[in-house]
Order: structure tokens, then sequence, then C-alpha cells
């Protein structure tokens, strides 16, 4: 098989019609051009130029050859553009995947931001829970996954943390009267507790620090989603678990206000991860990048 260094030569020498041109062009030495256009015509054993005193003319079977040469070599470089292209610039599509609540208070002004910058590329939001997201990394169904923390998973690629979480408990103008009270977490336990479901990460977490220091609390209501806890806790359903990231507009304005309670609660953090042993293309490492 014909190298393809020796198609190269054999265009731009039938192009300059000279081996010093042609030498110019490619970068490389006279003679480096001479020797490639002996080897070729010897590999076909024809000759494909004919040695003028004005240069190089292509002889009748160069001829032949030279425009399908043309062609398969813009053919190449038109593929090298474009793989360069894919280098700078973002296109396809990237799929991500969290929870409803991380990609309301965390991810949406990035996202924005993100499609500004490269509206060519299509983003697929997978909503779902952290277990749920980290199976969509697994199976490589989602490309990059914001996930609560803490877990461990050798199965996929941790990167950082994007984010800290700090749980506190909010109330609302039922409660008014604990404002200015501290309580300690056992305290609480006189109380209608607002908690969000045993399954996910941070209902683990609450429960695996309260039973170090003893206490065990108990939800009177368990909800899916702190949208749905928020309400509640602001209709004086009760005293709610919340991320105070997740609070912050509530807690600005005063529908609610953060109980004083001790020991507080440790702060949790949202890890960035990503699939195992997969190639990041440029548009996913851009969107990382506002992660940084």
């Amino acid at each position: 098989m014909v190298k393809l260094e020796l198609y190269r030569v054999f265009y731009t020498v039938a192009k300059c019609g000279s081996l010093t041109r042609a030498a110019e062009e490619l970068f490389i030495s006279q003679p480096a051009v001479s020797q490639a256009i002996k080897q070729l015509e010897s590999q076909f054993g024809v000759s494909l130029f004919n040695r003028t005193h004005r240069g190089m003319e292509l002889s009748v079977h160069g001829k032949m050859v030279f425009k399908q040469v043309e062609e398969a070599l813009a053919l190449l470089d038109d593929a090298e553009n474009k793989l360069l292209e894919l280098k700078t610039t973002a296109t396809g599509m990237i799929r991500i995947g969290a929870t409803d609540a991380i990609f309301s208070n965390l991810l949406a002004d990035k996202i924005v931001q993100y499609n500004r910058k490269y509206p060519g590329v299509k983003i697929d939001l997978i909503t779902g829970t952290t277990p749920e997201t980290l199976n969509q990394l697994k199976e490589n169904k989602c490309d990059i996954g914001f996930l609560n923390l803490p877990i461990e998973d050798k199965d996929v690629n941790f990167t950082r943390t994007v984010s800290h979480l700090s749980d506190v408990f909010v109330a609302g103008e039922k409660y008014s009267h604990l404002r200015d009270k501290q309580l300690s977490l056992s305290d609480l336990q006189e109380y209608p507790l607002l908690m969000i479901e045993s399954n996910t990460v941070a209902r683990r977490a609450l429960a695996s620090f309260t039973q170090t220091i003893g206490i065990q609390l108990n939800p009177d209501i368990e909800v899916e989603n702190w949208d749905l806890m928020l309400k509640f806790a602001r209709a004086g359903m009760g005293i709610g678990c919340v991320p105070r990231e997740y609070a912050k507009a509530f807690l600005d304005s005063g529908e609610l206000f953060e109980v004083n309670v001790t020991p507080a609660l440790p702060v949790r953090g949202v890890g960035l991860a990503l699939p195992r042993n997969i190639p990041i293309p440029f548009a996913l490492r851009e969107f990382m990048s506002l992660f940084n």
C-alpha cells in the first residue's frame, strides 16, 4: 500500500511544477521530494512526471491519477478540519443527570450561561434521585451527573465537589415563638417534623448523624421533594429539615426562619461525576469548566 505522504508530495509537485517550490511548500528538502516521487513511480512501475527544462510536467500516467488524488486529499483535509473544529467548537449533545432540586437551585443558571455561549449544543436534562443518576452514569445513559454526597462508588469517576449544602431546620409564622430560642436536636422531637423521603441521601445523612449522638428523629410528614416541604413549612404544618441553600429565597423574604438548633448538622455537598473510561468531548469539557 502506498503511503499517504507520497500522494501528497505527488500532488504538490504537480501543482507547483517544481521540486524546489514543492519542497518549500511541504517544508522538506528537495532531495526528499525527489526521492518520494521516485519511490511512488517505482511502486506503480510507471513514470508520473516528464522532467523538462521548465520543471516537472505530469506524464500521461500522472494526468490519469492527478484528479483522483486531488479529490482524495481534499476529502482528507476536510475531515481533518472537522476534527480540529471539534476541539474548538461545542457541538452535539450533553446529557446531564441530577435531582430536581439540584437542577433548580444549582444548575439552572449555569445551563443558561452555557446555552448562550454554545447554542448549537443540545442539552438533555435527565431528572432522578441521586441513586438513579448514579445508575444512569454506570450504564452510560448520561454524560455527567451531579450527586448528593456522601456517596462512594468505584464504578463512576468523581471529579470534584461543586457546591456545599448546609442542612438546617426551618419554620413558618406558626412557630414564630421559636425565633429567639436555642433548641437541642432532642427538643425537636416535641414538634411535628417534615422530612425528605427515607430513601434519599439527605435523609440517610441526617439519620446517620443523629444516631451518633443517640437521637432518633421521626418525621410526622415525609415529602418527596424540597419544594413541597418548603410549602408545608410555610403553611405551618411543621418544622422542616432542608438545605439552607434551597430555602434561601424564603428565608430572605421572612416567610421562613431558621430554627437555632445545637449541635448543627454536618455540611454535605454536591459532587460532579462522570462515567468511567469514557472520552470527554469538547462540549462537555466546556460545561465542566463552569464549575472550576
